[in-house]
């Protein structure tokens, strides 16, 4: 009989931690018994059938309905795990975690495992009520847990020195389903023709896309730009297109489901957060052979493109790295000027689409799995 183990999270939406869910959950049901536990019925992948979802929460989980929602999910969790007779217990984002060190504390039989998913010193700062929230609630919870990890030694560290977690803490960074790529996509160059530069992220302005626009702006003719991701907060971004006269040169798909059919076929990605957790769309971008261009943003991007590396940067500059370009956050002229070095140079467009290629294997679900059943 297989050993039962719960996955908890708010949700299988469109975001970088659900991904991660989805792509571990057909590796997770070969070695155990899997329930999917989620806050409410946001569901973006697709799910295997063997494994046992339990919605927790189907009313509204915005606004101060979060916190009335939290008692009744915290209730609802522990019903499932107790009826389940489940001793793993693996939450996924702040509030799953907060629960699952509410449940150590209810039942210390059960082994608990957390792990946060971005900068928390950087991300909770949205709100003051939020960060004091959880700068009082994370130390406490965080540190019932049997282990805490995460998908980046950046967020480690702020998690020691900003939340006072005293646990060891490993790091699993995020798997990427490796895609086949065809060597005539390789070996294509932009010669003569439209440059095609794409972006994949929430329309919202941590993710700074206006940066992108502004520099595709600078560029001139040339240049398509495709922007990939749910429009949230899109009211900037459309308003700069229109008053430049972009409308021909920029695509805004929206929310999709299969984010490679949107990357294959470009000849640049580029990701202009100003900060991130781990950034998926990095490694599946590498996956189907595409040369990066990063802000060198916390965190991520320096331990994927550079090996965690330190460079240092001027404003305007680029910095060649291991397996792609860094530049500054919110550094528009460093932008235009990376885009323009691999116009200029096709052998180095070519050379870093293989770089990442060779970059990407090392992130395969098959080899993240194996860090990750090894922790459990």
């Amino acid at each position: 009989m297989k050993e039962k183990i719960a996955i908890l999270s708010v949700n299988l939406g469109s975001g970088g931690a659900e991904k991660v869910i989805s792509l571990l959950l057909p590796k997770l049901i070969m070695d155990f018994e899997v329930h999917l536990c989620l806050f409410d019925d946001l569901i973006h992948f697709e799910i295997p059938e063997s494994v046992n979802v339990h919605i927790l929460s189907p009313q509204s989980n915005r606004g101060i309905f979060k916190i009335f929602n939290f008692f009744k999910v915290i209730k609802r969790y522990y019903a499932v795990l107790s009826n389940e007779e489940i001793r793993t217990s693996i939450s996924f984002l702040t509030r799953p975690n907060i629960l699952n060190g509410i449940v150590k504390v209810l039942n210390r039989s059960i082994r608990t495992v957390i792990s946060e998913r971005c900068y928390p010193s950087i991300a909770y700062k949205s709100s003051y009520f939020r960060y004091i929230l959880y700068k009082f609630l994370i130390p406490i919870f965080y540190n019932k847990a049997d282990v805490v990890f995460s998908n980046s030694v950046h967020i480690n560290e702020d998690l020691k020195r900003h939340f006072k977690i005293r646990k060891p803490l490993a790091v699993i960074y995020n798997p990427v389903d490796i895609t086949e790529v065809s060597k005539s996509n390789l070996l294509a160059e932009p010669e003569n023709r439209v440059i095609n530069i794409i972006s994949v992220g929430k329309i919202i302005p941590i993710k700074n896309h206006l940066m992108i626009l502004k520099a595709i702006n600078s560029l001139g003719g040339g240049y398509r730009l495709t922007l990939v991701g749910k429009r949230i907060n899109d009211g900037q971004i459309i308003s700069f297109i229109k008053e430049k006269g972009l409308e021909n040169s920029v695509h805004l798909t929206g929310d999709v489901k299969n984010v490679n059919q949107f990357l294959i076929g470009n000849d640049i990605f580029v990701l202009s957060s100003n900060t991130e957790g781990f950034p998926n769309v990095i490694l599946e971008a590498m996956a189907v052979g595409l040369p990066i261009i990063s802000t060198n943003c916390l965190s991520g991007p320096l331990e994927i493109l550079n090996e965690n590396e330190n460079i240092n940067l001027n404003e305007g500059e680029f910095y060649l790295a291991k397996y792609g370009i860094l530049i500054n956050v919110d550094d528009k002229e460093a932008l235009v000027n990376a885009i323009l070095y691999f116009k200029n140079n096709p052998d180095k467009l070519r050379y870093y689409k293989e770089k990442s290629l060779l970059r990407a294997q090392k992130y395969s679900v098959n080899n993240i799995y194996k860090e990750f059943k090894e922790l459990l």
